[in-house]
């Protein structure tokens, strides 16, 4: 059995936990959007996708309000998620995971933030700024690009351990179930909702906040391996 130090595994997938006898073994990359059509993709609790999500320049592109969230047909259980998202000046979205399709698809699914720190009006509070675990993990470190660039995203999520990296930078993690978790959780806007952020699979959703957002080279691998 190979066997991995607790400080620094810089394989394939970093390490999710402080210390683990073998690193989860991930699968094959799979494209979430094909770069040049909304196949894949549907609105919340629908068989359709809104025309106001298009492909455009090889990017998913939320092009006007009221598009709707959107959620991936397949769902994803352990999984780890790259994608390039961009933001109008002074947007806000989000990207949902193991997410239920149903509506409002927040309710229910831990978002990974996506802002324009700079310029959102949801700027002021620290865990609504870009990377954080929304409401929940404020994003540490300061690694966003300036509004206009595209920025990298990335969330793995291994059995309860979900990590959320932002530019190359893990800037917010945490574990469902700990009592730390439990502790954000009555502190948030999701207290009372003790199956919050707890389904073990579901839908990779995008979230329609009113401003344009840009999503490109989004992928996704499964993890083996992970505890339950």
């Amino acid at each position: 059995m190979r066997r991995v130090m607790c400080s620094a595994w810089t394989g394939l997938v970093l390490m999710l936990s402080a210390c683990t006898s073998t690193p989860p073994e991930p699968g094959a990359w799979q494209p979430l959007f094909d770069g040049v059509s909304t196949r894949g993709w549907h609105n919340v609790g629908k068989d359709t996708i809104d025309p106001r999500w298009q492909a455009i320049d090889g990017a998913l592109v939320l092009t006007a309000a009221g598009g709707g969230d959107i959620v991936t047909d397949a769902q994803f259980a352990d999984f780890e998620l790259e994608l390039d998202w961009q933001l109008a000046p002074g947007g806000n979205s989000g990207v949902f995971y193991r997410a239920a399709d149903s509506d409002p698809v927040w309710q229910r699914a831990a978002e990974y933030q996506l802002l324009d720190d700079a310029a959102a009006q949801d700027r002021f509070v620290a865990s609504h700024r870009a990377g954080s675990v929304y409401d929940l993990v404020a994003a540490e470190g300061s690694v966003l690009r300036p509004s206009g660039e595209y920025n990298h995203a990335r969330i793995v999520a291994c059995g309860p351990r979900i990590e959320h990296w932002l530019n190359g930078v893990r800037v917010a993690a945490y574990t469902v179930g700990s009592d730390d978790w439990k502790q954000r959780l009555a502190a948030s806007k999701f207290a009372g909702q003790p199956d919050f952020g707890a389904a073990r699979s579901g839908h990779i959703g995008l979230q329609d906040h009113g401003a344009m957002l840009r999503v490109r080279h989004a992928r996704i691998r499964a993890l083996a391996g992970c505890k339950p």
